[in-house]
Parts: structure tokens; C-alpha cells; sequence
């Protein structure tokens, strides 16, 4: 497989680095809906304690998925663009979330 690299300032080359910035949108759209409208509401929905495990999940791996998509661009096909090190950032954070609950649960 060729690699192609880019520059920083470049959108990115590749199709691991694209799934990275795509994935990385959907994390933070999830993100934001779930802070400005499911976390205000009250808990007494029957609904809530079935849809918003799944929902919570879903963010989750799109954010765990945005990070190994743009360790991939990066390392195996040499990928430059800040579109793709931008990932990095909820992967990580996903990471040290799940990490932070299964050394701590509450």
C-alpha cells in the first residue's frame, strides 16, 4: 500500500484520516446534544433509562473510533494534516474516561 503524506495546513489525504474527521464530528455533535439537552432533563422518563445507555456508547466509540482512525492516518499512512491530529484529543479523552471509571466506579 502507497502511503501519501500531506502538510499540516492540508485537508487530509487519506481515508483513514477523513473516517477520523468525520468521526470526530459526530463525537462532538453527540457531545453537545447529550450536555444541552439530555443532561438537563429530569430523570424520571421511562425512556431515558433505556435510550441513553446506547446513546452514551455510541458517543463513546465515536470518539474511541476518531482517535484509532487518526493514530492509523498518522503512523501507517503518514498523514500530517491538523485535521487529522485533531482527533486525537476525544480519543484520548474517551480513553481516560473509561480508564477513570473502571479504576474508580461510583
Amino acid at each position: 500500500m502507497k502511503s501519501v503524506s500531506s502538510h499540516f495546513r492540508e485537508s487530509p489525504h487519506t481515508k483513514p484520516g477523513w473516517w477520523a474527521v468525520w468521526l470526530t464530528a459526530a463525537f462532538v455533535v453527540l457531545f453537545l446534544i447529550n450536555s444541552f439537552v439530555f443532561m438537563p432533563l429530569s430523570s424520571d422518563a421511562p425512556w431515558q433509562h433505556i435510550l441513553l445507555p446506547f446513546y452514551g456508547i455510541f458517543m463513546l466509540l465515536c470518539g474511541l473510533g476518531a482517535g484509532i482512525a487518526s493514530l492509523i492516518a498518522i503512523f501507517r499512512q503518514r498523514e500530517r494534516s491538523w485535521l487529522v491530529w485533531l482527533p486525537l484529543l476525544p480519543g484520548l479523552w474517551v480513553l481516560f474516561m473509561v480508564i477513570g471509571e473502571l479504576l474508580f466506579p461510583h
